[in-house]
């Protein structure tokens, strides 16, 4: 059976602002709003940082829930002006609560968007905090190299900071140390037996030793058991 849908009356006042919706109606949609946004941001936190890089997630909880409301608001007929005016409404105010518990509860802030970790210290990448990140190597790695870095042994700290972005302090020339060279054609070369005497960097956490040749044994501090020759090149900036 084939259900005519009845005529558009062009500005339609009623259709417009109300539809067929009671007035009642708009506490269910600031509820929804509300309900919706706490989603989003609790999804957004899940996902972790790589998808947000400039915009925090905060700023970018607001664009999707804003952009969604005025989008189906241009060309859905029914969709009345003002459910999408509580919409905006709601999350504007949202936005300057959080904005002031953000100013006055730091704790608040570090839930919301994020505190900085620390990922690589001396030289080695701390474990720990990179575990708990939805990072890879390949992406931290890539990160660095962006910053014209060729091994770990010349970066004193590296951040990720809340908006994703990665910041690197690094050691003074005469201060840098054997570090695990972060080039994929070298991380190709890992070897789980050495084949040369010498000083050799862990493929996981860049922890450092000096090895015998043919010696086989895992990393002290990661255990894992590929290694390659350690770098000892200079920073070129």
């Amino acid at each position: 059976m084939l259900f005519l849908q009845a005529p558009i009356t062009p500005f339609d006042w009623q259709r417009l602002l109300w539809a067929d919706a009671p007035p009642l109606f708009l506490l269910e949609v600031a509820a929804r709003c509300v309900i919706t946004y706490l989603l989003t941001l609790a999804a957004l936190r899940v996902t972790g940082r790589r998808g947000v890089r400039q915009l925090s997630i905060f700023e970018l909880s607001i664009i999707l829930a804003l952009g969604s409301a005025a989008g189906d608001a241009m060309f859905y007929d029914d969709v009345p002006l003002t459910h999408v005016a509580v919409v905006f409404a709601l999350i504007s105010g949202l936005y300057l609560l959080f904005n002031r518990l953000t100013e006055r509860y730091p704790r608040f802030s570090d839930w919301l968007e994020g505190a900085p970790v620390l990922l690589v210290a001396d030289g080695e990448v701390n474990m720990p905090n990179f575990r708990r990140q939805n990072l890879t190597q390949k992406e931290l790695f890539g990160e660095l190299r962006q910053q014209q870095v060729e091994h770990l042994g010349q970066v004193r700290r590296a951040y990720i900071e809340a908006t994703g972005n990665i910041s690197a302090y690094f050691f003074a020339d005469d201060d840098v140390r054997p570090g695990l060279p972060i080039w994929p054609e070298r991380l190709q070369q890992e070897r789980r037996r050495v084949e040369e005497e010498g000083q050799h960097a862990c493929c996981q956490c860049g922890h450092v030793l000096a090895l015998p040749r043919g010696g086989v044994r895992p990393c002290p501090v990661c255990r894992a058991d590929a290694w390659v020759p350690a770098c000892t090149a200079r920073r070129q900036a």
